[in-house]
């Protein structure tokens, strides 16, 4: 019959009542021995007659002879409810102590029935806690067994020893690895950061680029529609050639006025050297516009370095581009001023020709500027899908430090049992007790739990006061969850693979749900 204990409470009820007022005869102890061998458990056993009325917070102590209150108890332990109970009838109950909580010197102690309300109901006769002496059991060993005997005591606490100083270096590299996936972690935080931020930033040059893209297909109608206007022009100078095939028929008549025509050449000719100036200026600033492309990718480049100021630079580049876009317009007014400097010069049709030689040359380099920028944001994807696998190998550099881990946990679990069969073997050796002293760790210590107990409540301890082994078990290392040595591992190693997480475009696997989705994200920007 196992001890019921009320598990909100942690001290029993206890009164200032003296022996006065108490009543012995209510509780009788039965079978109470002179003495009881100590470091074993002790059963009391108690009849409960008519006279009293047994409640859930009655309980069981025992107390040295001597004393004064029930405040002054030495351990106790809660008195079962009798499961059948009526008015008239007696009842026989059993309580067990615990060896642990028992007392280890020889006075003398008692058995007392306390009641909810701190007064004792019954109190049996006086006994010990003492060994058995030599009178009572002889015990002959030879020499030869208890040189034996201390050979394999010396062995076994050298390998005790050996094996606690091999824990203690696991535990270190326990503490080594845990600090390293610490700063894994952290740093992987921080990656996690910038590329969100990278993403951000991409996005933002996204947009820009398609604002550029919109203001270039203008451009590109513009020139269509410059084109469409060279073919007119075209046309007219053909008409104009044949103005001047009967121009020529009356050259010969018209002297006169070709010294005319020849001041007029003249005068012509400087206007030609007048619009070299403008083209080579015109070069001059198409020169400009690549320097500041050049700028412009510098600064392109400078982003990757200073991630902070991303958005001012972001902002920079619209400024420029807002430029560009001006410069485009001045340059499709220039053009406009060419058109009716072109119709002014109708009769210098070589001329003409060069300047639509010009007029192409423009485009094209609008062109190559516009693959220059094509080419630096294919440049930043790229370097966007570097960071990506740099991010990927750290999570990969995170799952192998977290095998690790778990590795040497096994280890630390398998050395503990080791450790723990090897001290159930020398506690099983029959006079173990007679030549090692006892460990400093099985010495009772008053818990702060229960100050007022000298060994404490017995249970309010863990499984390791009573020296039980713990069954090992298997932990998973991703949602901690704790299975027993029932499941196999075949079991086990499907748990822990339902949880990682498999890149469809690539070998690369993952455990965090997010980095998983930042890593197809950034595949689908390739």
């Amino acid at each position: 019959m196992s001890p019921v204990m009320d598990e909100t409470l942690d001290e029993p009820p206890t009164s200032a009542v003296f022996l006065d007022n108490c009543h012995f005869s209510q509780v009788i102890f039965n079978n109470v021995e002179k003495f009881y061998i100590p470091g074993g458990d002790i059963t009391c056993y108690y009849t409960l007659t008519q006279h009293i009325t047994p409640r859930r917070k009655d309980w069981v102590g025992i107390f040295r002879v001597g004393w004064k209150t029930t405040r002054e108890y030495y351990t106790f332990m809660w008195a079962p409810f009798p499961s059948d109970l009526s008015g008239d009838s007696i009842v026989q109950q059993q309580i067990q102590f615990r060896a642990y909580y028992l007392p280890k010197d020889d006075e003398y102690y008692q058995f007392c029935y306390v009641d909810e309300q701190g007064v004792v109901r019954g109190a049996s006769v006086p006994f010990q806690f003492r060994a058995e002496t030599e009178d009572d059991i002889l015990v002959v060993t030879t020499q030869g067994e208890v040189e034996e005997i201390e050979q394999q005591n010396k062995d076994l606490l050298k390998e005790n020893k050996e094996l606690k100083e091999s824990c203690l270096c696991l535990q270190k590299q326990n503490l080594g690895l845990q600090e390293e996936l610490r700063l894994a972690q952290e740093k992987m935080k921080e990656l996690e950061g910038e590329v969100c931020f990278l993403q951000t930033g991409n996005l933002e040059l996204r947009r820009a680029q398609e604002l550029q893209a919109g203001e270039m297909s203008s451009a590109q109608m513009n020139l269509a529609s410059i084109r469409e206007q060279n073919i007119k022009l075209g046309k007219e100078n053909q008409e104009l050639q044949k103005g001047l095939e009967s121009l020529r028929s009356s050259c010969e008549k018209l002297e006169l006025e070709g010294n005319f025509l020849k001041e007029e050449n003249k005068r012509l000719t400087e206007q030609n050297d007048c619009r070299e100036r403008e083209l080579q200026q015109f070069k001059e600033h198409n020169q400009e516009v690549s320097s500041e492309k050049e700028q412009l990718e510098s600064r392109l480049k400078a982003t990757l370095d200073h991630m902070d100021q991303l958005q001012s630079q972001v902002l920079n580049q619209e400024k420029e581009m807002e430029n560009l876009v001006r410069m485009d317009h001045d340059k499709t007014e220039q053009l406009e001023h060419m058109k009716e400097e072109n119709r002014r010069l109708r009769i210098t049709l070589t001329e003409q020709k060069e300047q639509e030689v010009k007029l192409e040359q423009c485009l094209e380099e609008l062109k190559v500027t516009e693959a220059s920028m094509a080419l630096h944001l294919q440049h930043k994807q790229h370097q966007n899908h570097d960071l990506a696998k740099e991010l990927e190998e750290k999570n990969h550099l995170f799952q192998i430090l977290q095998r690790k881990k778990d590795e040497i946990e096994e280890k630390n679990l398998s050395l503990r049992q080791e450790n723990n069969e090897l001290l159930m073997r020398l506690s099983e050796s029959p006079d173990y007790s007679a030549w090692v002293a006892v460990p400093s760790a099985q010495v009772p210590t008053r818990s702060p739990e229960s100050s007022d107990l000298l060994f404490g409540n017995p249970y309010n301890k863990s499984l390791e006061t009573y020296g039980v082994n713990v069954p090992s078990v298997k932990k998973c290392p991703l949602c901690h969850e704790v299975f027993s040595d029932d499941i196999g591992p075949r079991q086990y190693e499907e748990h822990v693979r339902s949880h990682i997480l498999d890149c469809p475009f690539c070998d690369e696997t993952f455990q965090d749900k997010q980095v998983y989705d930042d890593h197809v994200y950034c595949h689908s920007l390739e």
